[in-house]
């Protein structure tokens, strides 16, 4: 008896972990963000870019956050609500969720 009751809580438990686990795929903005003139349709993580001065178009549901160094690093210079732009002499990258 006691193992059932084990085993159907541990089921319920791994049931719930994965049902919490699965929307987090999900996640992504909805929109197109386009930085320094690349699409990245439904984007989520971030973006480096090489283009001088970074330009930030977001069409996307959620704010950009535009940062200093690669990989979403550094100093965060400036936040791009969902359907603004903006340019940024000293962006490097750029994070959406």
């Amino acid at each position: 008896m006691r193992r059932r009751v084990a085993l159907a809580l541990g089921s319920a438990l791994a049931a719930g972990t994965l049902a919490l686990a699965l929307p987090g795929s999900a996640l992504a903005a909805e929109g197109v963000l386009v930085v320094g003139g690349v699409k990245y349709a439904d984007p989520s993580g971030c973006y480096d870019t090489d283009s001088r001065p970074l330009t930030v178009d977001n069409h996307t549901d959620e704010v950009a956050l535009v940062f200093s160094g690669p990989d979403c690093t550094g100093d965060l210079l400036e936040l791009v609500a969902p359907g603004e732009s903006s340019v940024s002499e000293f962006g490097v990258s750029v994070y959406v969720d």
